[in-house]
């Protein structure tokens, strides 16, 4: 199958990605359009085939790691001790740290793997920050006492 027979696949500007098949072309009275089967499960094989690549990630393929994790820059630049404004930066000139690099992929591979724990806590993360207050309710029990957060997101 040669390179004309693929599909090249820019979602979120990506630029190295190529569908060999899972894809239809189909004519409409606007032109050529593509149909992607399995957009969930193509999502997640070129997440993990992101956090496998060899050399850094570019901006566009940090970002798109980023949003499939549903978090904002702001989100992520907290995970990492950075900016939101840091994180744009990154993205936008692909120069990303070497440690925010290894630590995005680890955070996949680890949630893509069903580590239980890394999926709370980036599930807690993208809770956060819809979050407007919170509060600790604490109950003694038999066998000691034991914590609850509350949350109360915004509704907008």
């Amino acid at each position: 199958m040669g390179m004309s027979a693929m599909y090249k696949f820019t979602d979120g500007g990506l630029r190295n990605v190529w569908l060999a098949n899972g894809f239809a072309v189909k004519r409409t009275p606007y032109g050529e359009a593509v149909a992607i089967e399995d957009v969930p499960g193509l999502t997640r094989a070129i997440c993990a085939a992101l956090t496998k690549k060899p050399g850094r990630l570019t901006g566009a393929e940090f970002r798109y790691l980023r949003l499939h994790f549903r978090l904002s820059q702001k989100g992520l630049g907290q995970l990492f001790g950075n900016s939101e404004q840091a994180v744009a930066i990154w993205e936008k000139t692909s120069k990303i740290p070497l440690l925010a690099d290894k630590h995005l992929r680890l955070l996949w591979a680890g949630r893509d793997d069903g580590n239980e724990a890394i999926k709370r806590v980036m599930d807690r993360l993208n809770i956060v920050e819809r979050v407007t207050q919170s509060r600790i309710v604490l109950r003694e029990t038999r066998t000691g006492w034991k914590s609850k957060v509350e949350l109360e997101a915004e509704t907008s």
